[in-house]
């Protein structure tokens, strides 16, 4: 496998676990080739810890010999989102939108247009002068993540300028995430989206 990030169409990165004494193993979703879990040596290192958080969209190059190994990765920063990580509800909401992509996810099979959703959410979450900017991307990422793993969704989404009904939408759709996607994952991922709930609970 050999999979080439630009600046033009960069990975976005999902998750990352340590590896060893400085490694770390971190998920990038990229656009043609899917999630892609990787090796990046030195990756808990003063100058790559910036580089590999969750939701940083990174350039570079993931490779291995064969498609049974485990790729290594040598990325570099496109775009950070850590300036967000300290405010509160924008950060619950990076970490539950990448941690959803991480785990729900097969590795290696295209969603593209979950892709350009996450994406979009990221930007509109950093963008946005309060949470009503992204909660309905927030409940479009969601919806089409169930539907693109084939769980079906609402056909049409609430008006965005509704909050109420996003957030009744949120509710519905938390309980088909759990029901269905991440049903049989061991991680506990919907702790973080009932932390993002709660907060978001504040501006209904």
């Amino acid at each position: 496998m050999q999979l080439a990030l630009t600046t033009a169409d960069p990975g976005i990165v999902c998750a990352v676990a340590p590896h060893g004494e400085t490694a770390v193993i971190v998920r990038v979703l990229t656009r043609d080739a899917g999630l892609v879990g990787a090796y990046v040596a030195g990756g808990r290192g003063r100058q790559l810890r910036p580089v590999l958080i969750p939701g940083n969209l990174v350039a570079g190059e993931i490779r291995s010999r064969a498609e049974s190994q485990l790729p290594f990765a040598r990325l570099e920063l496109v775009a950070s989102r850590g300036p967000w990580l300290g405010e509160p509800l924008a950060s619950a909401a990076i970490g539950w939108a990448t941690a959803l992509a991480a785990t729900a996810l097969p590795e290696r099979q295209p969603f593209r247009a979950l892709h350009g959703a996450l994406a979009a959410l990221l930007d509109a979450v950093c963008a946005a002068p309060s949470a009503r900017g992204w909660l309905p991307g927030l409940v479009a990422y969601e919806a089409l993540t169930l539907r693109e793993l084939g769980y079906g969704a609402p056909a049409r989404l609430p008006d965005p300028d509704d909050t109420p009904a996003q957030l009744a939408l949120l509710d519905r759709l938390g309980e088909r995430l759990a029901r269905y996607a991440l049903a049989h994952r061991q991680s506990d991922v919907m702790a973080a989206r009932a932390i993002l709930r709660d907060r978001l609970g504040r501006i209904g």
